[in-house]
C-alpha cells in the first residue's frame, strides 16, 4: 500500500524537497495510516512534517481519548504535534451555523494557527526540517495541508452531490490536489486502509458518531455503498472514484474554455467586466464557466457562487436595459445595451434601496423550488380524519386539523387558524403549493377567481408565490395559508360539522 501511495503522491507532485506538510490527524484509521506513510516517505524525500489535531469539544471523554492517542503516537514516532480546542456547539449557536459547517470553519482556522505556531516554534525548538523553516516563513517553501480522504469518501461525495443536484464540479468530487491541500491516500479504498492498519500495527481510534446513521453521509456509507458493492459491482467504489477523476479533467478543460470565451467576448471597463450578448450565443454550454470565472475575478473567490447566480445573470438577457440582480460579495449584474455589465454594486450605482425584492435575491426562487420538489403535496383522506386533533407535516411545516360539531361557537377570526364547513368538502383534501388551474370562490354568488389573479390582486411578489401553502380539494383552493378562505366553505347556521385547521408556523397569538 505504501508504494502505491508514494507513486500517487509523485504522480500529482504533492510534496517536493523543502515542503512543510501539516497533516490533519483526528486519530481515526484513515488519518493515522496517512501519517505513518508520510513519516515513511520522509526517509526518501526531504520535507518537514507536523501533525495537527482539532478537538471539537463535542464527544467529551471520547474526544480527549482521540487527542491522547494522536499525541502519544506522535511522541513515539518523533513527529511534531499541535492540538487546538474549539467549543464547536457554542460557536455553532453564536455563528448560527450547523455543527458540521462550524466544524469545517474551525478546522480551517486550526491550520492557519498551526502554520503560524509551527514557524514560530521553529526558531527555538528542534522541529524536523527546522533548518528550512526560516526560508518557508519568507515564502521560499511551500505549505502543504495533508487530509486523509480516500476512495470511499470520493464515492460518498459523488452520490451525495448527485442526489442533491450538481454540475460537473460536484461530480468531480474530491481532488487529489487543490491549492495547498493534498490528499495522499485518495488512491486507497477503506478496506485497503484497514488491511494496512492491521499489517503495520498502527494505533487508531473509532469515532462513535461514524457508527450511526444520523447523518446523510453515514447512510450512504453504511447502507447505499455496501448494496452497490454487493449487488451491483464489487468495484463500484473504485469505478466511481475513477469517474470522478475523469469528470475533474473535463471540468478543468471546460473552465479553460470558459476563460477563453471571456477573453473573446469580455471587456474590462471602468465600472466592471462587460460580457456581450455574443458571449452566450457562441458556445452556450461553456458560457456558465466563463461567468463563474468573472465572478472569481471580481470577488477574488468562487465560494458561495452557485448555478442559480449564473442563471440569474443570463436571465437578464431577456429583460430590458436597466434591469439588474444582486450577487454575493457586494457584486451586481446590470443589463446594458449589447450585453451585461458585472461589477461592484457601488460602482454600478446600485444600492439596496433601489433593488426590488424580486431582483435582490436571485437564488430565492431556486431554494423554494428545491424545497417544494422534496414533497409536492400531502393528501388528507376524509376517511382517516378523526374528530381528535391530527398533526400533518408538509416539508418543514406543521398543521393541526380536527373535526367537531357546530354548537353555535363564536368563530374567532385568526390569520393562521381557520374554520371550514366540513360537510361541503366532497373530495379528498391536500396541502400543497400552487398548480396550474387552481381557483377559489370569492363571493356568496359563487364567483370564481384564478389563484394567479388572486396573487396579483393581493400584490404578492411573484418569487414568493411558489412557496405559499394551500389547503385544496382538487383544483379548488379552500384556504390560502395566511390569506383568505374559499367563500363557499365558510361556516353558516346550517353547518353541522366544522373542520378546524391551524398552521403552526403562524403567529395568531400576536395578531
Amino acid at each position: 500500500m505504501y508504494q502505491k501511495v508514494k507513486a500517487y503522491m509523485k504522480e500529482h507532485g504533492m510534496v517536493v524537497d523543502g515542503d512543510v506538510v501539516l497533516a490533519g490527524v483526528s486519530g481515526g484509521g484513515d488519518s493515522m495510516a496517512m501519517l505513518e506513510m508520510l513519516k515513511r516517505y520522509q526517509a526518501e524525500a526531504t520535507f518537514s512534517l507536523c501533525a495537527v489535531h482539532v478537538h471539537h469539544g463535542i464527544r467529551g471523554e471520547e474526544a480527549d481519548r482521540d487527542e491522547r492517542v494522536v499525541r502519544e503516537t506522535c511522541e513515539k514516532w518523533t513527529i511534531p504535534f499541535l492540538s487546538y480546542h474549539y467549543p464547536v456547539p457554542e460557536l455553532a449557536k453564536k455563528w448560527k451555523m450547523g455543527l458540521e459547517e462550524t466544524g469545517r470553519k474551525v478546522r480551517q482556522d486550526a491550520f492557519s494557527r498551526a502554520e503560524a505556531d509551527y514557524f514560530g516554534k521553529s526558531e527555538t525548538a528542534d522541529l524536523q526540517g527546522g533548518g528550512r523553516v526560516s526560508a518557508a516563513r519568507e515564502g521560499k517553501l511551500r505549505i502543504r495541508i495533508a487530509l486523509a480522504h480516500n476512495e470511499n469518501d470520493v464515492a460518498e461525495t459523488l452520490l451525495h452531490n448527485l442526489c442533491r443536484g450538481t454540475g460537473l464540479k460536484g461530480l468531480a468530487s474530491i481532488l487529489p490536489v487543490r491549492d495547498e491541500i493534498i490528499r495522499p491516500i485518495l488512491c486507497l479504498n477503506k478496506q485497503e486502509i484497514v488491511n494496512y492498519l492491521i499489517k503495520e500495527q498502527i494505533p487508531y481510534v473509532t469515532d462513535s458518531t461514524n457508527l450511526t446513521d444520523d447523518y446523510t453521509r453515514n447512510k450512504i456509507r453504511h447502507q447505499i455503498l455496501p448494496i452497490l458493492e454487493e449487488q451491483v459491482n464489487a468495484s463500484a467504489v473504485r469505478h466511481m472514484a475513477e469517474t470522478a477523476s475523469l469528470v475533474s479533467q473535463a471540468e478543468e478543460y471546460l473552465s479553460r474554455q470558459g476563460e477563453r470565451l471571456v477573453k473573446k467576448y469580455g471587456e474590462n471597463r471602468e465600472r466592471g467586466i462587460f460580457l456581450s450578448e455574443a458571449f452566450w450565443r457562441d458556445e452556450p454550454a461553456i458560457a456558465s464557466y466563463g461567468v463563474l470565472q468573472v465572478f472569481e475575478e471580481l470577488a477574488g473567490k468562487r465560494k458561495d457562487f452557485t448555478a442559480a447566480h449564473v442563471k440569474s445573470v443570463e436571465s437578464l438577457l431577456k429583460l430590458q436595459v436597466g434591469r439588474r440582480i444582486n450577487l454575493p460579495y457586494d457584486l451586481a449584474a446590470l443589463r446594458t445595451y449589447g450585453g451585461i455589465l458585472l461589477g461592484e454594486r457601488q460602482l454600478l450605482g446600485i444600492s439596496d434601496r433601489n433593488l426590488s425584492s424580486k431582483e435582490y435575491d436571485p437564488v430565492k426562487v431556486e431554494k423554494n423550488q428545491e424545497r417544494n420538489a422534496l414533497q409536492k403535496s400531502v393528501q388528507l383522506s376524509k376517511k382517516e380524519l378523526k374528530t381528535a386533533c391530527e398533526q400533518v407535516l408538509f416539508t418543514d411545516n406543521v398543521f393541526y386539523l380536527k373535526i367537531f360539531s357546530n354548537e353555535g361557537q363564536k368563530i374567532e377570526e385568526k390569520k393562521y387558524t381557520k374554520w371550514l364547513d366540513y360537510d361541503k368538502i366532497k373530495q379528498e383534501l391536500s396541502i400543497r403549493t400552487r398548480q396550474p388551474g387552481d381557483f377559489l370562490i370569492v363571493d356568496d354568488k359563487g364567483s370564481s377567481k384564478k389563484l394567479n389573479r388572486y396573487f396579483i390582486d393581493e400584490k404578492i411578489p411573484s418569487e414568493e408565490r411558489d412557496s405559499i401553502l394551500l389547503l385544496c380539494t382538487g383544483s379548488e383552493v379552500l384556504w390560502v395559508v395566511g390569506g383568505r378562505i374559499n367563500e363557499n366553505y365558510k361556516i353558516a347556521p346550517r353547518t353541522r360539522r366544522i373542520l378546524e385547521i391551524q398552521y403552526q408556523g403562524g403567529k395568531d397569538n400576536h395578531e
